[in-house]
C-alpha cells in the first residue's frame, strides 16, 4: 500500500526538499501540498491522505486550528497528522497532542527519522521521540503547560484511570515513557500482542485517539509525573 502523503508549510524551499525526500520512497508519495492549515485540510480531504506533515506556525489558520479541524471530522477519520517544529522544545507541544496530532518531529530530524514517522503513523501509532515523551512533555507540563486543562479535567482523567486494570496502568507508565510495544513487552515480560491489547483497552476506557493522547492523559491524570531532568 502506498502511503499518501500531505505536506503543509509556508516555506516552499522546505516543501520541495520534503518533495523528493518522500517521493523517493517507493512505499509513498506526495499528493498534495498546502501553504497554510485551511489548504492542508481541504487537501487531506480531496486527496485521501493518510498522512499530513504539518507545520505548526503558519499564515493563516496554522497547523493546531487545522488538526483539531481534521480531528473533528469523521470524514478524516483515517488521518494522521505529524506536527513538524523547528525545535523539539516547543510551546505548542502539547496542543499539539491534545488537538490530535499523532506526534510531532524536529524540522532538523535526519531525512530517515521523516520518512520512518510518516510510516509509524500512516500504521495508526504515534510518533513521539524518546526525547519529547521522557523530558519535553514533562518539562512543558511541570512549567505549567497543562493549565490549559482545569483541575476538573484532571479529576475526569482521574476517574476514569480506575477503569483500568492493573497491567493496563503498568503498560500506559510505559507508553508515557515513549517505549515501543516491543520494548514495553520485554520490559514486563509478555507479548508484544499482549501489550497491543493493552493500549486499545486502555485507548477505549480513556477515550484516547492514539498513542499520543495517552500520553497526555498519563500525565494529567498524575498517574506519571513530571519531572524535569
Amino acid at each position: 500500500m502506498t502511503i499518501r502523503v500531505v505536506l503543509a508549510d509556508d516555506q516552499t524551499l522546505l516543501r520541495s526538499a520534503f518533495r523528493v525526500l518522500v517521493d523517493s520512497e517507493p512505499d509513498m508519495e506526495v499528493v498534495g501540498e498546502a501553504a497554510d492549515g485551511a489548504q492542508a485540510v481541504d487537501i487531506a480531504r480531496s486527496a485521501r491522505a493518510d498522512v499530513v506533515l504539518m507545520d505548526i506556525r503558519m499564515p493563516g489558520t496554522d497547523g493546531l486550528a487545522a488538526t483539531r479541524m481534521i480531528s473533528a471530522d469523521p470524514d478524516l477519520a483515517g488521518v494522521r497528522v505529524v506536527m513538524l517544529t523547528t525545535f523539539e522544545v516547543d510551546e505548542y507541544v502539547v496542543q499539539s497532542l491534545r488537538a490530535g496530532a499523532s506526534g510531532f518531529l524536529g524540522k532538523g530530524a535526519e531525512p530517515e527519522e521523516l520518512l520512518n514517522a510518516i510510516r509509524i503513523a500512516a500504521a495508526g501509532e504515534a510518533l513521539l521521540s524518546p526525547v519529547a515523551t521522557k523530558g519535553l512533555i514533562a518539562t512543558f507540563l511541570a512549567q505549567g503547560g497543562g493549565s490549559a486543562e482545569d483541575g476538573s479535567g484532571a479529576a475526569r482523567h482521574s476517574e476514569r484511570l480506575a477503569a483500568l486494570t492493573v497491567r493496563e496502568r503498568e503498560v500506559l507508565v510505559q507508553v508515557a515513557g515513549g517505549h515501543s510495544n516491543d520494548g514495553i513487552a520485554e520490559r514486563l515480560a509478555v507479548s508484544p500482542l499482549t501489550v497491543k491489547t493493552h493500549v486499545n483497552r486502555a485507548m477505549a476506557k480513556l477515550g484516547a485517539r492514539d498513542r499520543a493522547q495517552l500520553v497526555v492523559i498519563a500525565y494529567e491524570s498524575g498517574l506519571v509525573r513530571p519531572r524535569v531532568e
